[in-house]
């Protein structure tokens, strides 16, 4: 049964990170990550994870068409390529990171990519894995959650929203946390740290996952409807999902036609109808 917890959120909008370990672009990609090196001022290349980003974008290319742009969509399955390559010149920006995730990248690899432009949330869940419910879960269960910064704090809170764990005070979504802040675990659960792009493919050997709301819906799993709990919405606002592009670009002609393209009301219809609750839309 889905609950949604009432969480209230203490602390600023930063990050520490959204996801991922290894992972290569997809065949096609690789093919056309190049547009944005070779300087073609009418096709704006932009790096997205598959599932909601890449289907977003393609949503917009109509809009871009209409204003003389071609867009091409580079598809990564991580969240470590789409960055490097936005800093090395091969795209001219990138889809798939919230804002303390970028801010976590920059900190920890001394970049300056900047967030031109807020998109959506997607609230984060706990999905049944070999245990139907929160109710039914018995000592030593386990639980996969990411293991990267950002979403990792962000799996903490939420398991300890549902009561099933206490961190240390001062845990918040600006924090870098990790299961050794824990300090109460009445259940002696097995909190297991899981790259964030393998969690649905765990939950077959878990009892619960906490998993990022992109790879929910990769694997057919709504948090609006899928979920044993999902995050309060003012508290997945935290997470808002970001196009980034290199810092003093935010302004350039292709990223304000990308911007205007990508906040028009057809693509916040498109949202809204297919991903039902799943990715609500800031704008």
């Amino acid at each position: 049964m889905k609950k949604t917890i009432a969480a209230i959120l203490a602390g600023a909008l930063c990050l520490t990170a959204l996801t991922a370990c290894g992972g290569s672009k997809t065949d096609s990609a690789a093919a056309d990550s190049s547009s944005a090196a070779a300087g073609d001022d009418k096709t704006i290349t932009v790096g997205a994870t598959p599932t909601p980003h890449a289907e977003i974008l393609n949503a917009a290319k109509d809009a871009l068409k209409a204003e003389g742009y071609t867009l091409n969509v580079v598809e990564f399955t991580d969240y470590v390529q789409p960055n490097t390559a936005l800093v090395d010149g091969d795209l001219d920006a990138n889809y798939f990171q919230h804002t303390p995730y970028l801010n976590n990248f920059n900190k920890e690899n001394g970049t300056d990519l900047a967030a031109a432009f807020d998109m959506h949330y997607e609230p984060f869940g706990i999905y049944a894995g070999k245990t139907a419910s929160i109710e039914e879960l018995k000592d030593g269960a386990s639980i996969a959650i990411p293991n990267d910064g950002s979403n990792e704090t962000r799996a903490l809170l939420l398991l300890q929203d549902a009561g099933l764990i206490k961190l240390k005070d001062g845990i918040d979504p600006t924090s870098d946390a990790t299961k050794l802040d824990i300090t109460e675990n009445p259940k002696n659960l097995d909190i297991q740290e899981i790259a964030a792009e393998q969690l649905p493919r765990s939950l077959a050997d878990v009892d619960l996952a906490v998993i990022n709301g992109n790879y929910a819906l990769q694997a057919d799993l709504n948090a609006a409807e899928d979920s044993l709990i999902t995050e309060n919405p003012d508290y997945a606002k935290v997470y808002v999902n970001v196009v980034a592009c290199r810092s003093g670009e935010e302004n350039s002609d292709k990223i304000q036609a990308l911007k205007k393209a990508l906040q028009s009301d057809d693509v916040k219809k498109y949202v809204d109808e297919t991903y039902k609750g799943a990715v609500v839309t800031v704008f």
